[in-house]
C-alpha cells in the first residue's frame, strides 16, 4: 500500500495564493489578482478585507439566483483575456485565462506538479515506445494535455464541452505544439468504444466532476459512474511502460475512498502515491483543493 501524503507544487513565477479565508482565496495569475470563493476556507482571512479590495483587480460575486453562477466587478485597467506561462521542469507552455460566470478561470494551478509528472513519465516511456500514447479524459482546458504532448506524446483529448476544446486548442497554439487530437463526446462513451476497437494508452489522466452533462445530454453522476469509468480505463491501459493519474474535487470523496476504489479496480500497482492535494497561501495555511491517485511503471 501507497504512503498518504500531501502534494503540493513548487512556486512558479505567475501564480499566487495570496491569502484564504472566510470562504475565499486571493489569488495573483501573471499580472491580475482575484478574489473569488472557495468553501473550504473556513478560517479567518490573515490580510484585511481593506487589503483585499486594495489588491484585487477583479472579484466574483455570487448570483442570489444560482449557487454555482455570478459576475465579475473588475478594476478599469484589466484586461480580460490574458495570458500566464508555466516554465518549470523541461516544460514551457503558455495558458489563456479568462473571467467565467462559473468563477473558473481556466486553469487549476494545484496540477503543476502533475503536469511534471506526466511529463517525466512520457519522457522515461520514450526510451522504448516511440511515441507514447497519452489520453486526457474530462480535460478541460488542457494542461495535462500540453505537458504530455511537449514531452513527445501521441495525446487524445476528450472533453464533452465544445468551447472548452476550442480554448484547449488556443493553449496548444500558443505554447507552440500541435498535433492534439481533440475528441468533443462524452468521457464514458468514449472510453467504452476504445475499449471495444482494443486500443490502450501509455498514460491516462480523468478529472472527473462532481455532476456534468454531455453532448448530447448524458447525465454524469461522480458515485454513480466512477467505479464503472475506473474498470473500463483499466482495460485501457498498456500493460507495460504505463502511468495513471485521477484527481477528484468533490468535497465528498476523502482520498480513502479514491484508494478502496483504485486497489479493487488496478490490484496491486508499481510506485502508488495518492492522498490530497493543497495550495500554501503566503500566510502558511493550507488549502485543500481535492484528493489524487496515480502509479507508474
Amino acid at each position: 500500500m501507497a504512503d498518504i501524503r500531501i502534494l503540493t507544487p513548487s512556486p512558479w513565477a505567475d501564480y499566487e495564493l495570496i491569502d484564504s479565508g472566510n470562504f475565499q482565496k486571493l489569488e495573483r495569475f501573471g499580472a491580475y489578482v482575484l478574489a473569488r470563493p472557495e468553501p473550504q476556507a473556513i478560517w479567518d482571512k490573515s490580510l484585511t478585507d481593506a487589503d483585499w479590495e486594495r489588491r484585487a483587480h477583479a472579484v466574483f460575486r455570487r448570483d442570489r439566483q444560482s449557487p454555482e453562477r455570478g459576475d465579475w466587478q473588475t478594476a478599469p485597467d484589466m484586461h480580460d483575456p490574458w495570458y500566464v506561462s508555466f516554465q518549470q521542469g523541461g516544460l514551457n507552455l503558455k495558458f489563456k485565462l479568462a473571467l467565467t460566470t462559473f468563477k473558473h478561470v481556466g486553469l487549476f494551478p494545484e496540477q503543476a506538479d502533475n503536469w511534471l509528472y506526466i511529463h517525466d513519465k512520457v519522457k522515461a516511456i520514450s526510451a522504448t515506445v516511440s511515441r507514447p500514447k497519452f489520453l486526457n479524459l474530462f480535460a478541460y482546458t488542457g494542461g495535462a494535455s500540453l505537458a504530455a504532448r511537449q514531452a513527445g506524446a501521441d495525446v487524445t483529448h476528450v472533453d464533452a464541452v465544445k468551447p472548452v476544446i476550442s480554448w484547449a486548442r488556443e493553449n496548444m497554439d500558443h505554447s507552440e505544439l500541435d498535433n492534439i487530437r481533440w475528441v468533443v463526446e462524452d468521457a464514458v462513451k468514449f472510453v467504452r468504444r476504445e475499449v471495444r476497437r482494443g486500443n490502450r494508452y501509455n498514460g491516462i489522466i480523468l478529472d472527473p466532476p462532481a455532476y456534468g452533462r454531455g453532448p448530447d445530454g448524458e447525465k454524469w453522476v461522480l458515485e454513480e459512474h466512477l467505479n464503472d469509468l475506473l474498470k473500463a480505463c483499466a482495460d485501457l491501459l498498456e500493460r507495460e511502460d504505463f502511468f495513471f493519474i485521477i484527481n477528484l474535487y468533490s468535497l465528498g470523496f476523502s482520498s480513502l475512498i479514491l484508494d478502496n476504489l483504485m486497489n479493487q479496480v488496478f490490484g496491486s500497482v508499481p510506485n502508488p502515491e495518492w492522498g490530497e492535494l493543497f495550495m500554501q497561501d503566503n500566510y502558511q495555511k493550507r488549502l485543500p483543493l481535492g484528493v489524487f491517485y496515480r502509479f507508474a511503471s
